[in-house]
């Protein structure tokens, strides 16, 4: 299920916080842990947690602390493992299931971690996060490589130094996608762009969640193509696909097409917010963040 916001339809966020006020005051709430993003922190997650809280304020929520700032640019895998065991130990504390809301890079640490483990989570909200691939010229990237158009990143970030660096375990260039497939150690085994022998283990752990739900939008200014918040992304004409029409859906590679065909998956477009915003704006929260968290 798709949901389009235009910015007139902000102005009822309140009614529908209001109405969806009433049906989980009587509910138990589930654990909230929140990811943050690249070069970010814990300090992502202040506002986001005060929502929940004047909510429902018994919700125990949890914010992942480890690489944060320049530490977020460490490789993919080994952060998923270290934050998988804090994870990990959270679920054991919350046998009922946990919700997890993970903001921009921090949504494919959190895939990373759906993948492989036996979890107990309920809701993975995607919060803009690259979930197809990143492949744009974007202040994050001319911080990182002043000197490199997109169309060149490639050679660099192809390559053992390359995968050293977070990003390039999930730069996904459409114009050297053979090169992406050999060298990106992480999105393509994931995805299945790649051959890996733990597809299925992958798949069998994703088809554990109860929801997943995509929240990304043309104003984003970071996610490039901002539509892969949505598993969209590029063809080597840099027009983008759907996600329907993405060979890991067609193919049910790690279980999104079960999960949409269960009606599993909702997807959010939502006009007018830039990336540094989506965990701390009031509307976002409650139209497509707080239905979800009971």
């Amino acid at each position: 299920m798709m949901h389009r916001f235009s910015r007139s339809t902000f102005s009822c966020g309140l009614i529908l916080w209001t109405c969806v006020l009433g049906h989980v005051i009587a509910q138990s709430h589930k654990a909230v842990v929140f990811m943050h993003g690249i070069f970010g922190s814990t300090k992502e997650s202040t506002m986001l947690e005060s929502f929940i809280k004047q909510v429902h304020p018994d919700t125990p929520f949890y914010s992942i602390a480890l690489y944060q700032r320049f530490s977020s640019l460490v490789p993919m895998w080994k952060q998923v493992e270290a934050i998988k065991k804090e994870v990990e130990g959270i679920m054991s504390n919350h046998t009922n299931g946990i919700h997890l809301i993970c903001f921009s890079q921090g949504g494919l640490i959190c895939r990373g971690i759906l993948s492989t483990t036996q979890h107990n989570v309920d809701t993975f909200i995607a919060l803009s996060s690259p979930l197809a691939g990143q492949y744009g010229d974007t202040s994050y990237l001319r911080h990182l490589f002043p000197k490199f158009l997109k169309s060149e990143l490639y050679r660099v970030l192809y390559t053992k130094a390359g995968q050293d660096i977070s990003i390039g375990n999930y730069w996904k260039d459409p114009h050297h996608l053979e090169n992406y497939q050999k060298h990106s150690n992480f999105l393509a085994p994931l995805n299945n762009d790649t051959y890996t022998p733990q597809i299925n283990d992958y798949k069998k752990n994703f088809l554990r969640l109860s929801r997943i739900v995509l929240i990304g939008g043309p104003d984003d200014g970071v996610i490039t193509p901002w539509e892969s918040s949505h598993f969209a992304f590029y063809d080597t004409n840099e027009k983008v696909v759907e996600f329907e029409q993405q060979r890991y859906f067609l193919e049910d590679s790690f279980g999104l097409k079960t999960l949409f065909s269960e009606g599993k998956i909702k997807i959010y477009v939502i006009p007018g917010v830039q990336h540094v915003h989506w965990h701390s704006n009031r509307t976002v929260f409650n139209s497509a963040i707080l239905p979800w968290l009971i």
